[in-house]
């Protein structure tokens, strides 16, 4: 299963407004994708109550995991959503 990291960008960490938008891309992938902290089970993105619980800061590395024939192009879409701030 193809993984990547990713930092989280946003100002306010993925909370509100960044996290509906990461899960809206989330869900619009063709595969599905969960994230988490590195190390620690994670969630699946497409959920906006699971993405908000994990309680991202910014700054911070999460972890994105996907399978399939289109994972890699779904978790680099969506590590870079989360590498920018995308409420600016």
């Amino acid at each position: 299963m193809p993984s990547i990291q990713a930092t989280v960008a946003a100002a306010e960490g993925l909370h509100a407004r960044p996290a509906s938008l990461f899960v809206q891309e989330a869900a619009r992938q063709p595969v599905k994708v969960t994230v988490g902290r590195p190390g620690s089970a994670p969630v699946d993105a497409r959920s906006l109550l699971a993405v908000m619980t994990l309680g991202a800061r910014h700054g911070e590395t999460l972890e994105l995991s996907a399978e399939g024939d289109e994972a890699l192009a779904a978790l680099h879409t969506l590590a870079a959503l989360l590498a920018a701030d995308p409420v600016q």
